[in-house]
């Protein structure tokens, strides 16, 4: 039987004249992310209609990795920068899937 893992899929949107001022933090959240133990994706990516909104994608391998990733230190430096960045309507929801196979 395959584990599952745990998907989070949303949106948080910043002032389209911040996203370049808001790039670093941004940066540096998905490069510390990405080295957790647990942590098999994590990506911001603006879309291409709407300037500002950003889609956020994270797989994990564990729902324990993740809890372990609500406690870390760069997820509260990221948070604490919203603010001054204009970051609002944040809208993330979290799935429990299937490990997923190549198709």
């Amino acid at each position: 039987m395959s584990q599952s893992r745990i998907l989070i899929v949303g949106t948080i949107r910043i002032p389209p004249g911040s996203l370049e001022r808001a790039r670093p933090a941004m940066e540096a959240m998905i490069r510390a992310s990405r080295a957790e133990p647990g942590c098999l994706a994590y990506s911001y990516a603006e879309d291409v209609m709407e300037p500002g909104l950003v889609r956020v994608t994270e797989i994990w391998e564990s729902r324990a990795a993740l809890t372990a990733h609500f406690q870390s230190d760069h997820l509260r430096r990221w948070r604490a920068s919203w603010e001054a960045l204009g970051v609002a309507d944040r809208r993330l929801v979290s799935y429990e899937i299937g490990a997923g196979e190549p198709s």
